[in-house]
């Protein structure tokens, strides 16, 4: 066998520095510690997507808008689409690996004329993914939670593992052999029974129950903002999306049918069922009380590591966003903890945020349920514009070492237009006739959202428009003398540049 050749050796192994040359030409100096792998970072994004957890979430959006045929076939068809994205967002996160990603993506690649407007809409599109993300896991966790006390209070009616392959294990291999034959289904019912339970017509019933999948295997760009602690960022980034992406689809659609096989016919009573979670009554129904109170808490914890993954990576773009100046308190949240070596800052300014999202429970049912789609919607408003415009706007795109070639294009207008039309698509209601409490708020609070951060950049004098000029560089090149002495001193020096910031920090 021949040895490896020496080119092969350093796209394996880089040599010491090579990520730091890089994010040094994308103007940022190196403030993390690169202490994530390629495989920890692949790790971390696919118990972001947590395939259990996140279906056990969403189940009810699927059950009365096709029932198994939705579960099983609207996956598989979603998950061509959702690779199509993931493809070229990773062909930029190799091209230029910063926790910035998408927001500095937009910038570079977009024209003079629009690039700061764009650059601040993306940013804060992005913030709002991170802040509703984790509104939306710690939601679905609180809820489940609530199941797992009514399996444990009523008759008919709490793991410490973040391994999310063994509870995949467990709902395609175990719940099958366990479940009694009276609610086992045969392949007529599991593969092909539509069950239309919301009154929308069933083409479109279909697509609504797209939901599930969509917010499943979603949050591409996580692993984007760990660029700066990742070694070998340019292809342990893009690998991560990809990887993540076809694990969780393989994993996801196997527990689906797993879940359509062994969930009785009467779909109508896992809605409306006293434990209030779909999966849970299904759960109960095929391993009994004991096994599934201990199976349902290993989806809970799941989701608790979820909730703490997407804080991870949500603290460190609202980092990335404090570092260019762009959002309130900039001041104050671009600063690394001496003691950790990591922005707490941001950690906290994200969980209060959530927070604060999470009033809309107060509000209505239907309102804190939205968190789910602004989720979805918000990152596709930020995955759109950096994919678009590296196509529609003159620029010097140089792909890094994850390229696609000539499939670039074609790849990403799919993944464009599949984007475009399920953000429409979240804007419906659940059902065709509803009250103002039962409408979608999607579109009130995203709209809310997006209006605030449209309003902050053109405010008059203190706004955006006045100040922000896009990312900014806090990188000094070295500083040579002409003796070889000073240069021996030194490789490199680094300085913190000035960071202008808005006159005021409200």
């Amino acid at each position: 066998m021949a040895a490896p050749s020496a080119s092969a050796i350093s796209k394996l192994h880089p040599q010491p520095g090579a990520d730091e040359a890089t994010l040094a030409k994308l103007g940022y100096k190196q403030e993390f510690r690169r202490e994530f792998t390629p495989l920890e970072v692949a790790g971390l994004a696919f118990s972001i997507v947590g395939v259990v957890p996140s279906i056990a979430s969403v189940l009810f959006y699927i059950i009365p808008n096709g029932g198994p045929v939705a579960m099983v076939w609207g996956w598989v068809f979603a998950c061509p689409f959702i690779m199509c994205t993931g493809l070229a967002l990773a062909e930029l996160a190799s091209a230029a690996p910063t926790s910035g990603g998408l927001y500095y993506w937009t910038y570079s690649l977009a024209s003079p004329r629009c690039r700061n407007f764009l650059s601040w809409i993306v940013g804060y599109s992005n913030t709002i993914e991170m802040i509703t993300g984790v509104s939306s896991i710690n939601w679905a966790c609180a809820i489940q939670i609530t199941a797992a006390i009514s399996i444990t209070s009523s008759d008919q009616t709490y793991t410490t593992t973040n391994q999310q392959l063994y509870l995949c294990f467990i709902i395609i291999i175990a719940l099958p052999i366990a479940t009694p034959p009276d609610y086992r289904n045969s392949a007529n019912f599991a593969l092909g029974e539509f069950t239309n339970l919301a009154g929308w017509p069933s083409v479109f019933a279909f697509i609504l129950s797209l939901m599930a999948p969509l917010y499943t295997i979603a949050g591409y760009d996580t692993s984007v903002h760990m660029s700066e602690e990742a070694s070998n960022a340019a292809m342990a980034i893009p690998w991560a999306i990809v990887s993540s992406i076809a694990v969780s689809a393989v994993l996801g659609c196997g527990v689906n049918i797993s879940l359509a096989f062994c969930m009785g016919t009467d779909v109508g009573s896992l809605l409306n069922s006293p434990i209030g979670q779909p999966m849970a009554q299904i759960l109960f129904n095929s391993l009994g009380q004991q096994k599934a109170l201990a199976l349902w808490c290993l989806i809970i914890i799941a989701e608790y590591i979820m909730a703490s993954n997407f804080l991870l990576v949500g603290s460190r773009q609202t980092f990335a966003f404090a570092r260019d100046g762009a959002i309130p308190f900039s001041r104050y949240l671009y600063r690394i903890n001496r003691y950790t070596g990591t922005p707490v800052n941001t950690v906290w300014f994200e969980i209060i945020c959530s927070l604060a999202i999470g009033l809309l429970s107060f509000m209505s049912t239907e309102a804190i349920d939205a968190v789910f789609t602004i989720a979805i919607t918000a990152s596709y408003i930020a995955y759109i514009t950096p994919i678009t415009n590296r196509f529609v706007f003159q620029n010097d795109f140089k792909p890094g070492p994850f390229y696609l070639g000539k499939l670039s294009f074609p790849v990403s207008v799919i993944a464009v237009t599949w984007m475009a039309f399920m953000i429409l698509v979240f804007f419906f209601p659940a059902i065709p006739q509803t009250t103002a409490q039962e409408m979608n708020y999607t579109v009130v609070v995203l709209g809310g959202f997006m209006f605030l951060a449209i309003s902050w950049y053109y405010f008059p004098v203190y706004g955006g428009v006045h100040w922000y000029t896009g990312p900014i560089s806090n990188y000094t090149p070295a500083i040579r003398g002409e003796n070889k002495d000073e240069d021996s001193i030194s490789e490199r020096k680094e300085h913190d540049a000035e960071i202008y910031v808005s006159v005021v920090d409200v």
